[in-house]
């Protein structure tokens, strides 16, 4: 396989997340403007890979980010605690006193139901993270003295401000000189870019950063508007583009930017709370189509692309090949999907069950 991944041995960590960490608030089954009380949990869609790949595959991992510090960026840090990575990278900045400048980014969302659509309200202006600057971390250490299986980063830090763009280009430069694979999941966010350039900055810095990716991870969406591939026939109802169309698209990005695999993931949404969830990856030069969900019933849709990388991630990291590597992924982003907030609370027994088609039958 041409991803030649560095044996557990020689490294500290199997994988390695470079992202913002938020506190998410969540209204339960109300609403964000009408509740008056939030459920309190952490997530952010580079951590939330790094986090499945702990819990879920029991695989050692560590964060690269920065909190403010303060009492709220300590409650960040205890729910973080319980994900079970090494917090040993985490970057703690001093608190002025009032937020003025530094602060810890808060992630409003309600789950959707229905013909309701979810709705997330993202709070994370002058967070520590979005503050992080080139030189502040010691890349050669993590990845040369240390040892790094694989990193994953996204689209969502790189596009938190000027600087994490720059950021996330020196991590992928530094995991490529010294042996480590790469993935990035784009994550376009139209909120995230829309007061600093929209589509064309969200192109202009992760077409920056993608030669040096390995494993790329989006969805049609995604490729179009953060790396300006189109998809031919595109429309804007992306459940109507056939495969033939993402393969095409898929063999468009390998070709210019040297992805060793692409990883998407094909959702329909026909409810909130009913969706049509299966993936597709492009690895060695071959196609593998995962198992299918039609009709995956939804309890929180928020994280299930963040698992299905981790699960994917997993396959690799663990030697399964190509086919189960879709498949874990596509298994563990639909059980992500059955449970509140933006992590996985599955085990690996409960992903290989659903991949081999399991039922939903109590177990006693």
């Amino acid at each position: 396989m041409s991803l030649f991944i560095k044996p557990p041995e020689k490294c500290r960590w199997d994988i390695v997340s470079l992202g913002e960490v938020m506190l998410r608030l969540d209204p339960g089954e109300g609403r964000i403007h009408t509740t008056r009380d939030f459920h309190v949990c952490e997530g952010g869609g580079e951590y939330n890979v790094a986090r499945g790949l702990r819990r879920c595959f029991k695989m050692r991992g560590a964060v690269v980010t920065a909190i403010c510090d303060n009492p709220v960026g300590r409650l960040l840090e205890d729910c973080m605690m319980e994900g079970g990575l090494d917090l040993s990278l985490v970057q703690w900045k001093p608190f002025d006193g009032i937020g003025r400048d530094c602060r810890v980014g808060l992630n409003f969302t309600e789950r959707g139901f229905g013909i309701r659509a979810a709705v997330g309200c993202s709070d994370r202006g002058l967070s520590a993270t979005s503050q992080m600057k080139p030189g502040e971390i010691d890349w050669d250490t993590i990845f040369g003295e240390n040892g790094v299986r694989w990193l994953h980063t996204g689209g969502i830090f790189a596009g938190l401000s000027d600087t994490t763009g720059l950021v996330a280009i020196e991590a992928v430069r530094a995991a490529r000189k010294h042996g480590t694979i790469v993935s990035y999941d784009l994550n376009y966010r139209p909120s995230l870019w829309k007061s600093v350039g929209g589509q064309a900055r969200a192109q202009e810095v992760n077409r920056a950063i993608a030669p040096f990716v390995d494993v790329m991870i989006g969805n049609e969406e995604d490729f179009q508007a953060a790396l300006g591939l189109k998809i031919e026939g595109a429309t804007d109802d992306f459940s109507k583009i056939d495969r033939d169309s993402y393969r095409s698209m898929i063999l468009r990005a390998v070709k210019e930017f040297g992805f060793k695999a692409v990883a998407t993931t094909l959702r329909v949404a026909r409810t909130a709370t009913v969706n049509d969830w299966a993936a597709l990856l492009f690895c060695d030069g071959e196609f593998y189509d995962s198992i299918s969900f039609p009709k995956l019933e939804i309890f929180d849709r928020v994280g299930g692309g963040d698992s299905f990388a981790s699960g994917l991630i997993y396959g690799f990291l663990a030697g399964k090949g190509p086919q189960y590597a879709v498949n874990c992924g596509c298994a563990h982003g639909a059980l992500a999907m059955t449970t509140p907030g933006d992590t996985s609370t599955a085990s690996l027994a409960e992903v290989e069950k659903a991949m081999k088609g399991g039922t939903a039958r109590v177990d006693r």
